[in-house]
């Protein structure tokens, strides 16, 4: 059951123009709309790609369908969006998809930027590591986004990785993977990766991740952000292809000009993707 919107807050900032919202369950929902500028899909990207992140183990915001009804966005002023070329159009209501505001209603300190020098105060600095392993094999075509909380009194930040709407190439769904993509613009988050057990636990998750976790992840998406069914069942069927794979995407980057991973020791050797047994075909059930 979708959580139902009761309050629009303000717009956000980005390419999405989403909005905060207060959900019937009392949580803050940072909710992005199907008539969004971006594409209708990156709903089905953000859901479905999040889910596999926490499946994975990795820090991201709780995920789920949020309902804004048409007569709450009928009398809210700024349930707009903004388009390239004419006036402002109204919000779409309906089903939208909804990523729990990192910090909630507590009070704390949450920054989407750390000086590179306070990039030490993130308790879980290694988990980049790991999100770029889940970004490489949803071929994340835009810059890894994390934002930095910590509770009052704290020292420490913990980062949650948030932006899934461009993985799978964003509306396209595809995969033309490329070194530089999918990656955290600073190199400092990496310094510490040393070899292939830097990724751990994470990427022998993704690698081993069943394919019923897999479909599962589409299984919950409405139908109304996608609407045809074949191409979600071709793209669920890459993504389990490419579970063999990363380890490959992630030595592309390594070995790029960026010079990433200053701490691992460079071979001549190419890594060779895991085999995996056949996927016993089931049946998709939405």
């Amino acid at each position: 059951m979708a959580v139902l919107a009761v309050q629009a807050i303000r717009r956000m900032r980005g390419g999405a123009q989403g909005q905060l919202m207060l959900g019937a369950d009392g949580a803050l929902w940072v909710v992005k709309f199907q008539n969004n500028p971006q594409h209708l899909r990156v709903l089905a990207n953000e859901l479905i790609a999040t889910r596999l992140a926490q499946a994975a183990g990795l820090t991201v915001p709780a995920t789920d369908v949020v309902e804004v009804t048409d007569w709450l966005i009928r009398n809210t002023p700024g349930m707009r969006v903004e388009v390239a070329r004419g006036p402002a159009q109204r919000l779409t209501p309906g089903l939208q998809f909804g990523s729990r505001f990192v910090g909630g209603l507590m009070p704390g300190q949450v920054v989407d930027y750390l000086p590179e020098q306070h990039l030490e105060e993130v308790r879980n600095l290694r988990e980049f590591a790991g999100m770029l392993a889940l970004d490489k094999w949803t071929g994340n075509c835009n810059g890894r986004q994390a934002v930095f909380a910590r509770s009052p009194g704290e020292r420490m930040y913990r980062a949650t990785f948030i932006d899934q709407g461009f993985c799978f190439n964003a509306g396209e769904w595809n995969f033309p993977d490329s070194p530089l993509r999918g990656v955290y613009a600073r190199n400092r988050v990496y310094a510490g990766v040393t070899g292939w057990k830097s990724f751990e636990p994470w990427l022998s998750r993704i690698e081993s991740m069943a394919a019923e976790t897999v479909w599962g992840t589409a299984g919950i998406v409405p139908p109304e952000w996608y609407g045809d069914m074949a191409a979600l069942e071709r793209l669920m069927e890459q993504l389990l292809a490419r579970r063999g794979r990363v380890r490959e995407l992630i030595a592309s980057f390594r070995d790029s000009n960026r010079e990433p991973f200053p701490l691992w020791e460079k071979t001549l050797s190419v890594p060779v993707p895991r085999q995996f047994a056949a996927d016993v075909p089931g049946k998709f059930v939405m």
